[in-house]
């Protein structure tokens, strides 16, 4: 069957099916109420007609805890060789440039805090998406330019050509909108010589055209989309990049994989998108919003004491400090009376309680969690600690896939863009003896060359990432362990120093040379100088194997006590014997 050639009006008919896909699951509006009640515009189109609006915004706590739980992690993503390969020690020194080149590229990136923006939207609005693209202007001190940029998409922009199935490298095709300014992409257009630029005119966007407010701001920008798709004949991933009537481009990206990443919150069957957290607490913060609310107007109405008198009798009432109110005859004792106010039911304000804290506990934000315990025993709060962040690790592996699914289009961009550059090649501080061999470098040393990234084309990789806890509370425990060692003396000063995390101590290192110089200085000084309160024996008199002429028991070897020297002075054997210990 042969390939369908793409044209903007294909392209753009796919786009407004994947709309309506989204407009049967109201998307659009599921995600802008997560967000409002997120950022806590709670009262977003409630006509509340001069009645007050609280917004007490537990739910925004309560994903920001889930979401650092989640990636409050140092994470390292490692490459290894796939199965046996004939190319033996080659393999090892490959996958150290790759390595070093995935450390390049997560600082450049900043991935640490572009997952946190990708679990923050999964968790808002259902799903998180990061779309990855080469930026040839990039500068690398080395012939070669250009380098890999990773960018955090909202799902609301992605469409994906089976919207059945959420697994990204089985898609036929799949769309990214975007929204630029239209005079930057003419001049880009002109640049490239596409045909037709000068029709490139603003436009409204698909999903968004019935949104007065939004075509206000956006009156001077085109939408732009760019349909990935693999191209049967080369076995490869194309981008063709169109507007509503101009074809820009479309390229062979050389590429394997699909350059995006999809990440759901939660799964549902038969569905890309999934189920945000925060659409499942959006009934409860309404809730207590209307309850607090409610409890405030009758505050307002009834929380103050009220004067009733009688109107026959008293003309004008006044609550003027020292004035005279004048009564018309008779007794003055029944004239006025005070109301006392109503009082506001506890119970409201205990169920408020526990409606939050239920919301927080199912949830996995439990009290210890959260820190709002006293910390009496610390073993007993990591415990709970760990077993809160339980209902978590099904996400926090989800997340684990998704940065290793990164790693693998990362590499898929080195073998076709980087082509031959400088590198640095670490090797592993421990290689198998079967590979050292074959490698003509130590484990552990460090080399510089040139490396032909072309070749990781020929030799598959299989992705593995290194996490290591960095939680607060993880410091807290390993400190408390550390300062009861040494207050036991289980170790000395030096090795308490070398332990300790970064941060605690100001100029550390100079202490610790210090101490080790210090230590030095005595272990030369106890090496040199004999006790001069001890007996030298004479020559033939058999010392004890090991250099020592003591023994327990205050006999030497040859079974004769040991002579006690007396005079003035204390020496060491002196001072043992009086402290009770054995010599």
């Amino acid at each position: 069957m042969k390939e369908q050639k793409l044209t903007p009006t294909i392209v753009w008919g796919r786009y407004n099916a994947g709309i309506g896909f989204n407009n049967n699951i109201d998307l659009d509006e599921e995600v802008e109420a997560n967000e409002n009640f997120f950022i806590g515009k709670q009262w977003e189109g409630v006509k509340a007609n001069g009645l007050p609006t609280p917004v007490f915004n537990f739910l925004k706590r309560v994903v920001l805890f889930t979401v650092a739980s989640v990636t409050s992690e140092n994470l390292k993503l490692q490459a290894q060789p796939l199965g046996n390969s004939g190319a033996k020690g080659e393999f090892y020194k490959m996958t150290s440039v790759v390595n070093n080149e995935f450390d390049s590229i997560f600082e450049f990136n900043k991935i640490v805090n572009l997952m946190r923006e990708v679990m923050r939207n999964a968790a808002v609005d259902g799903d998180g998406c990061t779309h990855t693209y080469w930026d040839p202007s990039i500068e690398t001190g080395q012939v070669n330019k250009g380098g890999i940029v990773t960018e955090v998409i909202e799902n609301t922009r992605v469409f994906f050509g089976n919207p059945n199935d959420r697994r990204v490298q089985k898609q036929p095709y799949i769309i990214i909108e975007r929204r630029l300014l239209t005079e930057d992409l003419k001049d880009r257009a002109e640049k490239s010589k596409v045909k037709n630029w000068e029709q490139i005119t603003p436009d409204n966007s698909g999903r968004r055209e019935n949104r007065s407010e939004q075509n206000a701001w956006s009156n001077d920008r085109t939408t732009t989309l760019l349909c990935y798709y693999k191209n049967k004949k080369t076995g490869t991933v194309w981008c063709y990049e169109c507007t509503r009537n101009v074809e820009i481009r479309n390229i062979d990206t050389g590429l394997k994989l699909f350059p995006i990443t999809w990440l759901n919150w939660d799964y549902r069957q038969d569905n890309y998108h999934g189920q945000a957290m925060v659409s499942g607490l959006i009934p409860n913060q309404i809730f207590i919003n209307r309850a607090f609310a409610m409890t405030m107007i009758s505050l307002m109405t009834t929380a103050y004491p009220k004067i009733v008198y009688d109107a026959t009798r008293i003309s004008r009432w006044t609550n003027q400090v020292g004035a005279s109110i004048g009564v018309k005859g008779g007794d003055v004792n029944n004239v006025a009376k005070i109301i006392d106010p109503a009082h506001v039911d506890p119970q409201i304000a205990q169920f408020i309680q526990l409606a939050v804290n239920y919301t927080e506990t199912f949830l996995g934000a439990t009290p210890a969690a959260l820190g709002d315990v006293r910390p009496d025993n610390t073993s007993a709060i990591i415990a709970l600690q760990r077993a809160s962040a339980t209902p978590h690790e099904l996400t926090k592996q989800n997340l684990y896939s998704n940065i290793e699914d990164l790693g693998r289009i990362y590499v898929d961009f080195m073998a076709n863009y980087y082509g031959i550059r400088e590198v640095e090649i670490t090797m592993p501080k421990e290689i198998p003896e079967e590979i050292q061999q074959f490698i003509d470098i130590k484990p552990g040393e460090e080399i510089t060359g040139t490396f032909d990234f072309n070749t990781l084309k020929e030799h598959p990789m299989v992705m593995r990432l290194d996490v290591g806890a960095s939680a607060y509370w993880s410091e807290i425990a390993s400190m408390q362990t550390l300062d009861n060692l040494l207050m036991q003396s289980k170790i000395d000063l030096v090795d308490y120093l070398e332990r300790i995390p970064d941060g605690y101590i100001s100029m550390r290192q100079e202490l610790l040379e210090k101490l080790r110089s210090q230590r030095a200085e005595q272990e030369a000084q106890q090496g040199m100088m004999p006790d001069q309160n001890v007996p030298v024996q004479a020559p033939g008199q058999g010392a004890p194997q090991g250099g020592s002429a003591l023994r327990k028991g205050g006999l030497l070897n040859d079974g004769k006590p040991i002579p006690i020297p007396s005079g003035p002075g204390n020496g060491t054997l002196q001072r043992s014997l009086s402290q009770g210990k054995a010599v």
